[in-house]
């Protein structure tokens, strides 16, 4: 699996989330329900690791809860370019 089906997959999750729970609830219940999510589509997940940041040289998504559509708080950021 490569990392835009991975990326898929996280989006996927996500907005399913987003549409049952909405808006405006702590980090820690986003990340509990995004993590039995992903864990039941056989994604092997770890929660709050520390990972060394490689800026300019990095695919990531920026995930705001807090937005009022999923899809306007989905950033996807590839080499430090927005996308």
């Amino acid at each position: 699996m490569n990392e835009n089906e991975i990326g898929d997959i996280v989006i996927d999750c996500a907005i399913k989330m987003y549409r049952r729970l909405g808006p405006g609830l702590l980090d820690s219940v986003y990340e509990s329900v995004l993590c039995y999510e992903l864990q039941n589509r056989n994604l092997s997940i770890e929660r709050q690791v520390a990972i060394p940041i490689v800026y300019d040289n990095k695919l990531g998504y920026l995930l705001n809860f807090g937005a009022p559509l999923m899809k306007d708080g989905i950033t996807r950021i590839i080499n430090g370019t927005l996308q």
